[in-house]
């Protein structure tokens, strides 16, 4: 684990990159991360950080995104159990570093705690300290029931009107658990293309 200051020092913004942040949560969907990741680091000056929660990582191999050569945040990198006053901290850092970010997938039990203010792991925390004007984009991903429950219109409806972040999606199709209906998260090709496309990427030669 690496200490505050290194930390802090790794995440320093490289002039003329775009710096993209991607969160994955607790949905089959995460089995797209490495793809997304790979994609992205094929246009030039392009940097990725992934915050995964810890249910995510059971749907990727997270040394696959590293071997891209781009980092996987967890909740016990948050704190050392070394923090001293005046310390960099981790999803502060982040914020900072980030130009854009994609929650990809989102899953009910974050698009709820993004809803209620929640910050009880790295992604939440981050996302509760991000500046209004840091473009956000929300891709849900879940079981059909579990999207058209009343509770999740109520809670895209706040992600959408009071915190201002764009949501994209979710797709119909036949879902991981055999279900067929609106619930999978946007193709992971079109996740990348907002990127591309906002900030006008061109790839690598």
């Amino acid at each position: 684990m690496q200490e505050p200051d290194q930390v802090a020092s790794s995440l320093r913004r490289t002039d003329g990159c775009t710096h993209v942040l991607l969160i994955t949560t607790g949905s089959v969907a995460s089995i797209k991360a490495p793809l997304i990741v790979g994609e992205l680091l094929k246009y030039q000056d392009v940097r990725v950080e992934v915050i995964s929660t810890k249910a995510s990582t059971a749907f990727f191999d997270v040394q696959a995104i590293r071997d891209l050569g781009s980092r996987v945040w967890k909740d016990e990198d948050e704190w050392s159990g070394t923090y001293k006053i005046g310390d960099p901290i981790l999803h502060i850092e982040l914020r900072r570093w980030a130009d854009i970010v994609l929650i990809a997938p989102c899953s009910a039990n974050t698009l709820s705690k993004i809803a209620h203010g929640s910050c009880d792991n790295l992604a939440t925390s981050v996302l509760r300290a991000l500046a209004p004007s840091t473009p956000t984009y929300v891709f849900p991903a879940m079981n059909t029931l579990m999207y058209e429950h009343p509770l999740t219109a109520e809670h895209l409806r706040v992600v959408r009107e009071v915190i201002g972040y764009n949501v994209v999606g979710p797709i119909g199709k036949t879902l991981a658990c055999g279900d067929v209906g609106l619930g999978a998260m946007t193709e992971w090709r079109d996740v990348v293309k907002i990127v591309v496309d906002k900030y006008n990427l061109s790839l690598k030669e």
